[in-house]
């Protein structure tokens, strides 16, 4: 390889080889690569992000463990650095978190604020490049191609400022992995977390590969890579060494992916026309309920925060989707495709409360949820109907109880089945 080419990561110097500081501010965030300016796919990860999001909104946090996720009997959904050092993992169930970490601070999700910052990084991004992929909330692929002209610099600098504005300007921090396909890069931003700015070249590809678990390849869970190891394969350097034909022989359509991957090789274009398929909401209960009438209860406002996420979104789902946990962690899914797209609450709970009916006669459920799917253009939702006049009355009255809402208010107003013992 050729020698490390250099960047300040905090005021985007240029930065000789060897140098431990930058010779400009004097910071040492420096990030060194022969490749550095040659490569253009990035992926961007926000830093556990609902977590950051909550500590930016109150500084008293900022010292604490904090985790993000449901009661005694949910799960996390993410949690800060200082509750990960102390052995809290995403999903793991929160009372082991607990145990782990007694002192943490627990808090359940605000998607709403969670979407609307989503939002404003996805708006940086874009001024960076028109080719970017939404993974997540809090995750993309950007490919900055062909950006030199317009901002004047590297892929690797322009990265380096997104991440430096999105700190100033959002308040949260960011990790960066560059490289020349979508899959290294992924991997390249999971190096050097939190705050992290990590290249994986071309050259080395094969080499920075080799010595990696199997598991490091998208597509393999658990399964197969139990499977992989009862055929004696555990790293990436035995799948090198392997014909394509032998793996697809052994793995079917899998072992062409095993093959390439293992190589560093994707052909995936950064695609930019991916968005959300559903929106969802669920809660996991503190007990076992089996109860009808009170799951139907609680089936009422997962209804409407479906419908307010659909309303800030500005799309409608033509799919109404129910999902069911049981006591002994069985998941039931059930849905019902409607004639017309909907936003509305009132349409969302009509549909799932039938078929939550029919699923509640008698066993004991841990989790309820309720979403949309099959999303499409939020102004073609809900026209008139004809065969049921009462539901132009019932649109216009939730549309004004939003209109309440927003100028009061959640809690300002609500229906009578909102309303719990």
């Amino acid at each position: 390889m050729s020698e490390a080419q250099g960047l300040c990561r905090d005021c985007f110097a240029a930065v000789p080889q060897g140098a431990e500081r930058c010779p400009a501010c004097k910071r040492p965030r420096l990030v060194f690569h022969p490749e550095l300016h040659a490569l253009t796919i990035a992926h961007l990860d926000c830093d556990a992000f609902y977590a950051a999001v909550e500590k930016r909104d109150n500084p008293e946090l900022r010292d604490k463990p904090l985790i993000i996720g449901g009661g005694q009997r949910g799960v996390v959904s993410t949690c800060c650095y200082i509750a990960r050092i102390r052995g809290v993992r995403s999903a793991m169930p929160m009372f082991k978190a607990l145990a782990a970490c007694p002192a943490a601070v627990v808090l359940k999700p605000d998607m709403a604020k969670y979407t609307r910052v989503g939002r404003e990084v996805r708006a940086l991004m874009r001024d960076m490049t028109p080719l970017v992929e939404p993974v997540s909330i809090d995750e993309a692929f950007l490919d900055l191609t062909g950006t030199e002209r317009l901002h004047h610099a590297s892929a690797a600098v322009s990265m380096a400022r997104l991440a430096k504005r999105i700190e100033d300007e959002i308040g949260i921090t960011i990790s960066v992995g560059l490289s020349h396909n979508k899959f290294l890069a992924k991997i390249a931003s999971d190096l050097d977390k939190p705050r992290g700015f990590a290249v994986i070249g071309r050259e080395e590809t094969l080499s920075f590969l080799a010595g990696k678990p199997v598991s490091l390849i998208w597509g393999v869970g658990k399964a197969l890579e139990a499977k992989l190891a009862r055929d004696g394969i555990t790293r990436i350097a035995q799948l090198q060494k392997m014909e394509e034909n032998d793996l697809i022989a052994r793995y079917g359509s899998m072992g062409r992916r095993l093959w390439r991957l293992s190589r560093g090789e994707d052909f995936r274009h950064v695609e930019t026309g991916h968005e959300a398929k559903s929106i969802s909401a669920e809660t996991t209960f503190m007990r076992d309920i089996s109860d009808a009438a009170e799951l139907d209860r609680i089936l009422w406002p997962l209804c409407e925060k479906v419908s307010r996420r659909a309303k800030a979104a500005n799309v409608s789902g033509s799919t109404v989707v129910l999902k069911l946990k049981t006591a002994g962690f069985k998941t039931r899914t059930r849905n019902q495709t409607l004639h017309d797209p909907t936003q509305l609450a009132e349409v969302i709970y009509r549909i799932a409360s039938p078929m939550l009916a029919r699923e509640a006669t008698g066993t004991s459920f841990r989790l309820l949820g309720v979403g949309i799917s099959g999303l499409s253009d939020g102004d073609i939702a809900d026209p008139p109907d004809m065969l049921d006049p009462g539901a132009a009355r019932r649109a216009a009255a939730e549309r004004a109880m939003d209109r309440l809402r927003e100028k009061f208010g959640e809690q300002s107003i609500g229906k009578g089945r909102g309303l719990r013992k």
